[in-house]
Formats: C-alpha cells, structure tokens, sequence
C-alpha cells in the first residue's frame, strides 16, 4: 500500500514539475513519471499478491475488473492522444473482426 501512495506523489510530482514556474527542475520530469509508474505496478502486483493468498475472492473480483478498467484507459488515451496524429496505427485490429 505505502508503495502505491509514494507512486502516487510521484506522480503529483510529475504534475508539478511541468508548471511553468519550476521551468528549472524540468529535466527531473521524466524520472518522476517513470518512477511513479514503476511504484505503482509494484504497489498493485504487491496488493494482488496479498489478496490471492488472503483474500481470494476479492481477488477474483479485481481481476476481473482489471482487464475492463485497462481496456477504457487504453481507449481514452488512444482517443485523446494518438487518434488522428499517426502514431499508432490500429487498423489490424479491424482485420481480426
């Protein structure tokens, strides 16, 4: 949980740093974005860890509900990010339907 929540602030660091006024702490941005991305797929393997071997029900359930909620954010990054810019070229998968 603690490794959850110091990726979290690692993250609000991220946030804070690409504010205009910290312009000289800007290199230090990325460190911060990929930091708290590693916390936090650490805190939630950990958490995931700990709920299969105590609680294997809530297990269940919250991997269930993983896939679901991975799938919305990879779409609403994809839409509001990538769509229309030609980064991402997601046509194959039409081919698979």
């Amino acid at each position: 949980m603690y490794l959850y929540r110091m990726g979290f602030g690692m993250w609000l660091m991220y946030l804070v740093l690409g504010a205009p006024a910290l312009h000289t702490y800007t290199h230090y941005r990325q460190n911060c974005g990929l930091l708290s991305f590693v916390l936090m797929i650490f805190g939630f393997t950990a958490s995931m860890v700990y709920d299969y071997v105590h609680h294997h029900d809530q297990y269940e359930m919250k991997k269930k509900w993983l896939f679901v909620s991975y799938a919305v954010l990879a779409g609403i990054i994809y839409f509001l990010e990538f769509r229309g810019k030609g980064l991402i070229d997601i046509s194959w998968v039409l081919n698979l339907l």
